[in-house]
């Protein structure tokens, strides 16, 4: 992956750091956080690359498949088992290549009495097949999507972790799309159509009309190493001071080589439903107009191996920041 100039130094010396997925500090980045006092709980990076990991040893979440299924209770279970009011959206849908599945996305709810609400997302499901490996022969087979899908459930899962042991002032929503990835590749209509069916389901219906939150965050893709989050432009136009608020944060508190003031151009992903409800939302995503998506992005090499903590810990503890600092109106 290209990278900034100016941000070469830094990431040279984590490179020089890391030591297999252990988290690791750069000085400046401690330095700043001893200068911070975080209001959220300590987002816990171990426990986050472990729920991923319980999702990936599914095999791949691919709609219509056991795994699929298998995965679906065990993320109903688990953010019930943190004390979330969970209920599962599902209905029948017909993918570009004419095969109808069953929808699965889950929603789930802590303190659904206050009106102030904070909605995060993330979708779920894993590409049926890796067509963007290097290998031509691979590229009908699944992967494990430890990033593109795991990492976005394996950060709200450990803040769902975290707000049954403290809780925000504000209420939080969560939901986990299905049959966001199941995208035809060479769709080149305006809305892209073929992909992120989960919220395009959910964005019209009655749900999206309910107690609409002050604003949303979709996580998609937080997991890959050196990792940079830019300011997609569907996120700066219907939700421009939910950007800033989420990126100065996620500076002040010693992410600054995650959160960078890079903008890029439009992309179709779950946000976009999202704001087609009406609901401000963003997209933290690893993607650049330099270097595209996550350097494994649709490829096996998609794996827990180049699965990265510090950048889970990077989107993790920005957005339950973000979260905790709010405070409801008077």
């Amino acid at each position: 992956m290209k990278k900034i100039k100016w941000l070469l130094p830094a990431l040279t010396s984590l490179a020089l750091a890391a030591c297999n997925n252990e988290p690791k500090k750069s000085q400046d980045d401690t330095a700043v956080k001893q200068e911070v006092k975080l209001v959220s709980p300590e987002f816990d990076a171990d426990s986050a690359y472990a729920f991923a990991k319980a999702q990936v040893d599914f095999g791949p979440r691919i709609p219509s498949t056991k795994a699929h299924a298998d995965c679906a209770a065990y993320l109903q279970n688990k953010l019930r088992q943190f004390g979330a009011d969970v209920s599962l959206q599902t209905g029948t849908v017909k993918t570009y290549d004419g095969k109808s599945h069953q929808l699965k996305n889950i929603l789930a709810s802590f303190n659904k009495e206050r009106k102030a609400r904070v909605l995060v997302t993330a979708h779920w499901d894993a590409r049926p097949f890796s067509d963007q490996d290097p290998d031509s022969t691979l590229r009908n087979k699944p992967f494990d999507a430890a990033n593109d899908g795991a990492s976005g459930v394996a950060v709200i899962l450990e803040m769902a972790r975290q707000i049954q042991q403290k809780q925000p002032n504000v209420g939080v929503d969560f939901i986990l799309w299905d049959l966001e990835d199941y995208g035809e590749a060479n769709d080149s209509t305006p809305e892209e159509l073929t992909w992120c069916l989960g919220s395009q389901f959910w964005a019209k219906s009655a749900l999206a009309k309910a107690n609409k939150p002050l604003y949303g965050i979709n996580l998609d893709m937080v997991g890959g190493g050196n990792a940079q989050f830019t300011q997609d432009e569907v996120s700066r136009q219907y939700a421009g001071d939910v950007v800033k608020k989420v990126w100065d944060i996620g500076n002040e508190i010693g992410y600054a080589s995650y959160f960078v003031y890079i903008t890029s151009g439009r992309l179709i992903d779950d946000h976009v439903w999202v704001n087609k409800a009406g609901i401000p939302c963003i997209d933290i995503i690893h993607y650049s107009d330099n270097a595209g998506f996550y350097i494994n992005w649709h490829t096996q090499l998609d794996n827990m191996a180049n699965l990265d903590k510090n950048t889970l810990k990077a989107a993790g503890q920005t957005v339950l920041e973000t979260i905790y600092r709010e405070q409801p109106a008077p």
